[in-house]
This record gives structure tokens, sequence and C-alpha cells, in this order.
């Protein structure tokens, strides 16, 4: 095998099954021929798997062969990131076996604990509650005050506070659906560029590991990679399994895109609601108490089992 750093796909034939590259180093200086383009290269492919990111320039290209609906949505947040340092002795200023949420209806702060005993923050909040913060120092300390109590002074000094507000960036949240996510027997696409989701549940990454499990598991079980048959056989075999996995993957996908988003609403508001917090603590401890009922909570199902994300949402709703 051999990996190719700083190479750019800038397109792809998946009728002839080709693609283009240009190399683009760090720091080398642009390409100044015609178009103001680096020369592509161009490469010869049995298959593509394309996992590059939201933005994947695999998907665009595959758009263009496939019929693919498409949906993508930026919600009316931005996200911030901060730090709470460990403390002079080099232990957690707050309980590391704890999601520490701030609630705030329209917005929230999280902190999450690292191996180094510092917390990463995030302040999640519409762009309007950013554009009136980045005003003056005095209203982002007032802010805090006000809605996340004990963060400012207590876990991060205000200084700190103001400059990591001003020296990190302020950036967009993105979540997209497609279907199918391949196509004939030449490309297949996974993770965040097949399925982008908000980070609220926690499951991207997860989600995009599972992609390839499931994605293997088709190609192995329909002889995709069975060294005795011939290429057409082959091609054959990896057609039927990328639409098995389309079809294994779509409302999966789509349901734990779903979830994310509803469970940034919980996070923000749903926690502070008392019927919320009755419900939870009813179905908690039925989940721990009498298992032999079968029941299990949304975020058990979700994050600590293998079960599809389309048959946690119909258990739950069931």
């Amino acid at each position: 095998m051999t990996l190719f750093f700083d190479h750019k796909l800038t397109g792809a034939d998946f009728q002839d099954k080709k693609a283009w590259f240009e190399r683009r180093l760090p720091g080398e200086a642009h390409y100044s021929g015609p178009s103001n383009r680096a020369p592509e290269f161009e490469v010869s492919f049995d298959y593509l798997i394309g996992a590059d990111g939201a933005h994947s320039a695999t998907r665009f290209h595959m758009m263009k062969f496939a019929r693919v609906d498409y949906q993508q949505e930026y919600i009316d947040a931005l996200w911030c990131e901060f730090r709470i340092p460990p403390t002079g002795d080099g232990n957690f200023r707050i309980s590391p076996n704890h999601l520490h949420i701030w609630p705030g209806r329209e917005f929230m702060f999280i902190a999450l604990p690292t191996s180094d005993r510092s917390f990463t923050c995030t302040l999640f909040a519409p762009v309007s509650h950013y554009l009136q913060l980045e005003n003056s120092p005095q209203t982002l300390f007032e802010f805090f005050d006000l809605h996340f109590p004990g963060v400012c002074p207590e876990l991060i000094a205000p200084g700190a506070l103001q400059e990591q507000f001003i020296a990190n960036p302020h950036l967009p949240l993105i979540s997209l659906k497609c279907n199918p996510h391949h196509f004939g027997s030449s490309v297949v696409i996974l993770g965040d560029a097949a399925h982008a989701v908000l980070p609220f549940y926690g499951q991207g990454l997860n989600a995009g590991l599972e992609d390839v499990r499931i994605l293997f598991e088709h190609l192995d079980e329909y002889g995709a990679y069975d060294v005795t048959a011939s290429l057409d056989s082959r091609a054959s075999a990896r057609k039927i399994a990328f639409q098995a996995y389309t079809e294994h993957r779509t409302a999966d996908t789509h349901a734990i895109n779903d979830l994310s988003k509803e469970n940034y609403i919980e996070m923000r508001r749903g926690v502070k609601s008392p019927l919320y917090l009755a419900r939870k603590a009813i179905e908690e401890a039925l989940d721990r108490y009498v298992p032999s009922l079968g029941w299990q909570t949304q975020y058990t199902r979700v994050s600590f089992s293998n079960q599809r994300y389309s048959d946690v949402v119909r258990a739950v709703r069931r």
C-alpha cells in the first residue's frame, strides 16, 4: 500500500473509473501556469471510497453520475472552544466523571475532561448572541455570570475567558443527509461525506466507524474479495454489496442525524424541566433495577450498543 498526503481530488469519472488529483504541499507556491492551477495527474481505480468529510469532493463528483437526494442544513448556532486548566497541583477542578452542562434554553456551555486533567469546553449559542458578545469584554463576563454561574472566575480566569473567546474561531454547525451512498460498483462514501451530524450525541465518529464495519461485512458477504473470481464477477458482487450498504445505512444515518438535533434541544432546554427530570429518573431506575423488563434508555441504546439507530427510534417510540 502507498499513502499520498497533500493531494486534492479535483475530478472523477465513475463510468471509466478514473480520478484526477492535484499535489498541494504546505507552504509551496501555487502553480502559476494556465488557470493558476497545479498540474493534475490521472489515477485509474477499481473502486473509490470517499471518506473526505462533510464538504466531500467524492460526493460532489458522484452526484454528477448518481441521482442523489441531498439535504444540507446549518443550524442557527455557532460554537467556540474554551479550556478549564487543571489546579495548581495538577488535579481536575471539577468532577472528571461527568459531562458538565450549563443549560440556557437558547444556548449552553459544556465541559468534558481530558487526559491532562483540564476540561475542553464549548459555548453553543445562536449567531445573534455571538454578535452581542463580540462587542465588549464586559458583555462577555456578564453573560457568563448570568447564565453559566461558577465558570468565571472560579474555573476560567476573566483574562483567559476573553483571550480564548477572541482567539478561538466561532464556527458553524452543519448536518447533511444523502441517498444513495454509492454509484454502481465504482464509488462509495462513508462517514461525514455521507452523513455529517451535529455533535450533540457524540456519535459522529462512531457512525463513521460503523459505516466501515457494515460496508466490509457486505463486501465479504457477497464475495467482492474472492480472488478466484474474474474482475467482472467481483465488480458485480461489489455493486450488490454497495447497494446493500446504502439500503442498510441510509435509514440509520438519517435517524442519528435527527436524534442529534433533538438532543441539542434536550441538553440546552429539556434538562431544566421538572417533567423531563422525573421521566429520566423513572427510565434510569427501570433500566438499572428491573433489567428483566428489557427497558433501556435511548441514550444507553445509542451509546452503549450496536443496535441500529433506526431500531432505537422505533423502540423508544414504542
